[in-house]
């Protein structure tokens, strides 16, 4: 089994390596620099990719949406050391195929690359539990006059409201700040604007967000 395992930190890769390498079937690639894994995986087959969740430059999800549009069927993993909870939905919502935790076992570490290679995951219940799809249809003055917010938009919505520069909620959302100039300018669209003042009274006004999630 090829295994792809990318974190700026030396020593942490190193010591996973040896970990996973002592299973006789699993053979590890480790990568410090996140600009050659693009190139790294046109050219060369893995079973498993493992991203770290914050690396300079570029964080994991961001990576896995790269990996995945030149090779659709990856499977990967986001092998961090923080609390995934806060951006568990953000994460899936990237296409990767699981967690790990730089905290996990030996047992738990192998276990979760077995499953993964499967094409199955292993994930804690608190997480699974957050794993759904929500959108808010707001309704105007005909029936054909409908505007669906999605989840993603709902949270860029709550983030822009708390007064937080775009480099704040890139990394709240973990996603690029282009990703972000992106979003904003569908979200005005969608929903007539011109500035993020106007977005914000547009929100309240159509009852998407709440009174007090304003400033």
């Amino acid at each position: 089994m090829e295994i792809l395992l990318v974190d700026d930190h030396r020593s942490v890769v190193e010591g996973t390596k040896m970990l996973i390498e002592s299973e006789p079937d699993m053979n590890v690639t480790i990568e410090t620099d996140v600009f050659k894994v693009p190139d790294l995986v046109r050219v060369q087959h893995f079973d498993v990719m493992l991203l770290d969740l914050y690396m300079p430059n570029i964080n994991g999800a961001d990576l896995a949406r790269k990996v995945l549009h030149y090779v659709p069927d990856a499977v990967i993993l986001i092998y961090s050391g923080f609390e995934i909870a806060p951006h568990f939905n953000l994460l899936m919502e990237s296409g990767i195929s699981g967690f790990v935790a730089k905290t996990s076992t030996r047992e738990q570490l192998i276990q979760t690359i077995r499953f993964a290679a499967r094409k199955e995951a292993v994930i804690p219940m608190q997480l699974l539990k957050q794993l759904r799809r929500q959108e808010i249809v707001v309704t105007g003055a005909t029936e054909n006059d409908r505007t669906t917010i999605t989840a993603e938009e709902d949270k860029l919505l709550r983030e822009l409201a708390k007064g937080k520069s775009n480099k704040e909620i890139s990394q709240t959302l973990m996603i690029s700040q282009r990703s972000l100039e992106y979003s904003l300018t569908e979200l005005f669209q969608k929903l007539h604007v011109g500035s993020r003042v106007e977005v914000i009274k547009k929100a309240k006004a159509l009852g998407i967000l709440p009174a007090e999630d304003l400033y």
